[in-house]
């Protein structure tokens, strides 16, 4: 996270902040209004960590390989002894 990044993180999280207390002004102290206090203290957590991580570096960029797959109709002998899990199955002679 480059310094510019995390300047706006962090200002974002303190416009969030003077929210929440506008909120908590208005509100009392309920528990929805706890529970957006407890995420912005998550917030300022997972920030304060993520100023110390560092990032990831993308190793492998390649592209998944294309597979076509073909809309002819599959061999039926390929299905000869499979039973149709969908209707519960088919135990007997199929003749």
């Amino acid at each position: 996270m480059t310094t510019t990044e995390f300047a706006t993180l962090r200002r974002s999280i303190e416009q969030l902040r003077q929210s929440v207390s506008g909120v908590r002004s208005a509100f009392g102290d309920g528990p929805e209004v706890r529970r957006l206090m407890n995420d912005l203290e998550r917030l300022e957590i997972d920030a304060t960590e993520l100023a110390s991580a560092e990032p990831l570096r993308q190793t492998n960029s390649r592209v998944p390989e294309h597979v076509v797959v073909p809309d002819t109709p599959l061999d039926e002998a390929m299905f000869s002894d499979a039973d149709d899990e969908g209707l519960g199955g088919y135990h007997g002679d199929r003749s």
